[in-house]
């Protein structure tokens, strides 16, 4: 991706979204821009006009935290955009001394598989790539038709884009999909030099026309916690509300846990189809591989 295209397309789509009256802007309502002007935007900033119309060519470098930080009060950002915005001035600068990292592609240790198999509610682990590398007997199940589709490959976003089932899968298709893509732009903005992840987005905006106009949008999300609407070919309809956690240890991986509300159906749901998993899974099949 043309990073300073990127801080331009971002910076510029948030400024369009803001209404004068909603940044205080008082004047005139015959504007030819939908939304802030650029001289706007650097007065309530704090800088010059110059100094911003730089900034929105996509150049941050050398723009201290104090500026990012007014900008974002400026443009209304959100926790997950003012993070973006700092991370996108963190890539303009030079690459960071190279440092000792864990391969990209490592096994599972069996620690963490133990820990995995341990927890009862269905858990899963994936990485910034959307790979699923990971889960316990009930989190394989749940995520079966994910894990067992061909167009997936083991990964969440080729399935909501590429595969028709996830349609069925993800009665809230709408938002399921809005909300991959901004969280994969909040991994660009933070890994912009992984390639991996570069290349999914690439081959996700080369065969998908719905994930080309969301990924137009710049939105971005952190995808901590939520309500996910499932209809499973086993049990039929489970909502489910999931926890996301981070391992230290492993940077590159999150572990999402599935829980349902006491006493629901979906909580009887999720019981049947734990019961299921436990009679259906081998021992020895409970890692999940993705290409």
């Amino acid at each position: 991706m043309d990073h300073r295209a990127e801080v331009s397309d971002f910076l510029r789509t948030r400024r369009d979204r803001i209404t004068p009256a909603q940044a205080g802007v008082l004047g005139s309502t015959r504007r030819r821009v939908p939304g802030l002007r650029r001289e706007e935007v650097a007065a309530a900033t704090g800088i010059s006009v110059e100094y911003y119309a730089r900034i929105e060519r996509g150049d941050l470098r050398g723009v201290s935290t104090e500026v990012l930080d007014a900008l974002a009060r400026t443009l209304l950002l959100d926790e997950a955009e003012t993070d973006h915005l700092h991370d996108l001035a963190e890539a303009a600068g030079p690459p960071a001394r190279r440092r000792t990292t864990r391969p990209a592609e490592q096994p599972f240790p069996d620690s963490l598989q133990r820990f995995v198999d341990a927890v009862t509610v269905p858990v899963w682990v994936r990485d910034r790539r959307m790979d699923v590398i990971a889960a316990n007997p009930v989190g394989r199940a749940l995520y079966a038709p994910v894990l067992e589709d061909p167009a997936a490959r083991g990964n969440t976003a080729r399935f909501v884009f590429f595969s028709p089932a996830s349609r069925t899968f993800f009665p809230d298709w709408e938002d399921n999909a809005t909300g991959i893509v901004a969280t994969l732009r909040t991994y660009a903005g933070q890994s912009p030099r992984d390639k991996r992840l570069s290349d999914l987005i690439g081959e996700l905006a080369t065969r998908s026309d719905d994930f080309r106009v969301r990924w137009a949008a710049h939105d971005v999300r952190h995808h901590r916690t939520g309500l996910k609407r499932i209809r499973h070919p086993e049990v039929g309809d489970l909502e489910l509300g999931y926890e996301a956690m981070d391992f230290p240890a492993y940077p590159d991986w999150f572990m999402f846990g599935y829980t349902a509300a006491p006493g629901s159906p979906s909580e009887e749901r999720l019981r049947l189809l734990g019961s299921l998993a436990q009679e259906s899974a081998p021992a020895d099949d409970r890692r999940t591989t993705t290409g």
